[in-house]
């Protein structure tokens, strides 16, 4: 017979429900929390909740944020004539962390996967058209280098190019199968510098 299941398992299968977290790593989570002092896992919980509550998509380019608009999005430094298109807000922060890219970006929050059910209408591209309509010079794809990836690229290149912006494709330099979050900054420059038009 099952014994009944206490608050210790209950939060271990709480981690373990996580992405990435295994039982083991759930297990020494789950450990790490109850030798907390109990002040700081209720903070712990508040900002889980807040943040829960507060995060929301920037109504401009779709990334996670708890304002109207992302600081990216919101600064007058950025150059909005230029949008680099990503899958999602991940990668989003790793082209950040280059320090080098000026332009503004938009988070489809997926890729176009026949295999797994995902079309062009579950990912966030109407969005990104409507964006187009405004003064938009280049659109740089810098999707991940997975079929996955390089189809959504060709959809959305075809869908762009007869309205006369340049689209352009980040480079080489991101391996194939790779994930954009996982590259170093400055694979990750290279690949922006080497962009080339579709």
């Amino acid at each position: 017979m099952d014994k009944p299941r206490g608050s210790l398992d209950n939060l271990i299968e709480e981690f373990a429900g996580l992405p990435g977290i295994g039982r083991k790593s759930a297990q020494r989570l789950a450990y790490f929390v109850i030798h907390m002092p109990e002040e700081q896992v209720k903070h712990f919980a508040d900002t889980l909740i807040a943040t829960r509550k507060n995060v929301r998509y920037c109504k401009e380019c779709l990334t996670l944020t708890d304002q109207e608009l992302c600081p990216i999005c919101a600064s007058t430094k950025r150059n909005h004539r230029q949008i680099m298109v990503v899958e999602n807000s991940r990668d989003l922060e790793a082209y950040e962390k280059t320090g080098k890219y000026e332009g503004v970006y938009h988070v489809l929050h997926g890729a176009i996967s026949p295999m797994t059910g995902i079309s062009a209408a579950d990912i966030k591209i109407k969005e990104l058209l409507v964006r187009l309509q405004r003064d938009v010079d280049e659109v740089i794809i810098a999707t991940n280098s997975s079929v996955e990836g390089e189809t959504t690229a060709m959809y959305l290149s075809k869908l762009i190019k007869p309205s006369g912006i340049k689209v352009t494709r980040i480079a080489s330099g991101v391996p194939v199968g790779g994930d954009i979050e996982n590259i170093d900054e400055v694979t990750l420059l290279r690949a922006l510098e080497g962009r080339m038009e579709l």
